[in-house]
């Protein structure tokens, strides 16, 4: 029997090439191949090899890089074929699931899971030593071979790409970064994520803070030089939609204060005839998360007080919908006409 024989009593029907060629102890067993039998194939010159703790590949050469997914998932999985799990839908461009899944609890993670969203910051998968797994906390295995099992409190859904269950973006970004001490490659992957809308920069921070890995500093560094770059993309957006959404032209980067009085905060745009103030909100959790939103409704209430209109944009809905967010704006602009005139300010560049 080779790696192209079915196996009996049970057929194979509802597995992928793949997982025909990569099998572990109990899937061999229940199609009645005993240890001993497992035993004797993989000896030295055999067909077939031992791959993991448990798991066989029914072939002798060495294994691809599919072969090494699906082997360490099966490795640090909970359950056999026995008691398949739901396929999960895929990512946009993923391709369709392939049918029910042997892996239950267990995800790939890390550098290996951007390589299959297809970062091209990230390794691939063949040069990868080794493939990060998240398993629950619970899970009483040990990393070994090229498997390296990453432990969590609580999985979070999986997506499926090319047949395999994967962890979100941003998980997997924390895990890869947890393990990449190399800042430039940190800065590459963040820059990545965001630039090509697998993520928010707010969102990859909060998990990066949940993770506590913004106590290393090469992390703080790629994640400061994320959300600078961030801001300027966002910035060039709403210049952008000013201009080709018709809007009256604003000032820009201002600081407000009141006549010979306290300052009351910096703009990205204001319109002083119909005292509207626009800002971006790129607030980015991290420690002070409770502070700097205090600081942003600080800001509002005492602006509105005031007689000022305050908008507040986000980058995403920028880049997403930003004809919605210019008819925001414009309404708030017309608005002005039916509300008393605001307290004078002075207007300042910042």
């Amino acid at each position: 029997m080779n790696h192209n024989t079915p196996l009996s009593p049970r057929p194979l029907r509802h597995l992928s090439d793949v997982q025909r060629r990569v099998l572990t102890t109990a899937q061999l067993r229940a199609h009645g191949v005993s240890a001993a039998e497992t035993t004797g194939k993989c000896r030295p010159g055999g067909p077939w090899q031992q791959f993991l703790p448990g798991v066989y590949l029914l072939h002798p050469g060495p294994p691809t890089s599919e072969e090494r997914l699906h082997g360490v998932l099966l490795y640090a999985a909970r359950s056999s074929l026995a008691d398949p799990v739901p396929a999960v839908p895929a990512q946009p461009g993923a391709g369709a699931p392939h049918g029910p899944l042997p892996y239950t609890d267990a995800m790939v993670t890390g550098l290996a899971a951007l390589a299959l969203y297809g970062f091209t910051s990230a390794p691939g998968l063949s040069s990868l030593e080794k493939i990060d797994v998240l398993v629950p906390r619970t899970r009483r295995l040990r990393s070994t071979g090229c498997a390296r099992l990453v432990r969590t409190p609580s999985l979070p859904d999986p997506r499926l790409m090319t047949g395999v269950p994967v962890a979100p973006v941003v998980r997997a970004l924390a895990d890869a970064v947890a393990e990449v001490p190399d800042a430039a490659v940190v800065r590459r992957l963040l820059t990545e994520a965001v630039r090509d809308g697998h993520c928010e920069p707010a969102v990859l921070v909060r998990e990066l803070n949940q993770a506590r890995l913004l106590s290393r500093p090469h992390v703080v560094d790629a994640v400061d030089a994320l959300l600078a770059e961030s801001r300027a993309v966002a910035e060039d957006r709403l210049y952008r939609m000013v201009r080709e959404h018709g809007l009256p032209d604003p000032v820009w980067n201002v600081d407000l204060r009141l006549p010979g009085g306290p300052y009351l905060g910096g703009l990205d745009a204001y319109w002083p005839e119909q005292a509207v103030a626009l800002e971006l909100d790129t607030r980015a959790p991290r420690h002070d998360e409770d502070a700097l939103w205090s600081e942003y409704a600080r800001k509002r209430e005492q602006l509105e007080r005031l007689g000022i209109t305050v908008v507040y944009l986000t980058p995403k809905k920028l880049r997403d919908c930003p004809e919605q967010q210019a008819t925001v704006v414009r309404t708030a602009l017309m608005a002005s006409l039916d509300r008393e005139p605001a307290a004078p300010v002075e207007v300042l560049p910042r």
